[in-house]
């Protein structure tokens, strides 16, 4: 769900940097060819995920939930000369696509990609987090915060996707594991002393976390 009115979303767009060439391919691809493309970040939450990993200048970035690659790419622009981003997804079935994204990324050698559950693979990594991105499967949401935010580094950032759930965490009507999940997830973080936050109604919800 698109939170802006079409016109205004348009207009921000046309007023936000370009993708770079590489992303705007992907964007196309992934709309012809892979399922569920309503998935992918986009133009305008790709340019703030840049932005923001620019601002951040991480050396360890960590995004659960590849998905084509798209997101990866936009925080891997702001990577710290020394840095390294480690993305993971469960889908092994879009692995040859985007390693082929990747590898024609400027930053391909800094990005390692790995398939498998992010609950087991997190903890091989044990790096001090500076960029987490979190965009995967809602109803794991509590549990990745839960695995991450110890290992990351005072003054870190964690952003999560899709926490407004096409408006259902304000129905109470709306009752489904997913909602449900979100809704904990976001009560969570607000209740959490260790962090600050602020959500953002860009596109499908980001909420928007830094550890003290």
């Amino acid at each position: 769900m698109e939170f802006l009115d079409k016109d205004v979303q348009a207009y921000a767009e046309d007023h936000s940097s370009p993708e770079p060439a590489l992303l705007q391919q992907i964007n196309r691809d992934t709309h012809a060819y892979v399922l569920m493309p309503r998935m992918l970040s986009g133009h305008l939450q790709g340019r703030l995920l840049a932005m923001l990993a620019q601002m951040i200048r991480p050396r360890a970035v960590l995004e659960i939930g590849t998905y084509t690659g798209y997101s990866a790419l936009c925080m891997a622009e702001g990577l710290a000369p020394e840095g390294e981003l480690h993305t993971i997804d469960i889908n092994e079935e879009l692995e040859s696509r985007v390693r082929g994204y990747f590898a024609r990324s400027p930053q391909a050698a800094q990005i390692h990609y790995h398939i498998g559950n992010a609950l087991e693979v997190v903890p091989q990594l044990q790096l001090p987090w500076e960029l987490v991105f979190i965009d995967a499967d809602k109803r794991n949401y509590a549990a990745y915060y839960q695995l991450v935010i110890g290992q990351m580094a005072p003054g870190g950032f964690l952003i999560a996707d899709n926490v407004l759930w096409s408006g259902k965490v304000t129905n109470p009507q709306a009752s489904d594991k997913d909602t449900e999940a979100l809704r904990l997830f976001n009560r969570m973080i607000q209740e959490d002393t260790r962090v600050e936050n602020v959500l953002l109604p860009v596109r499908d919800g980001l909420m928007i976390i830094r550890k003290k």
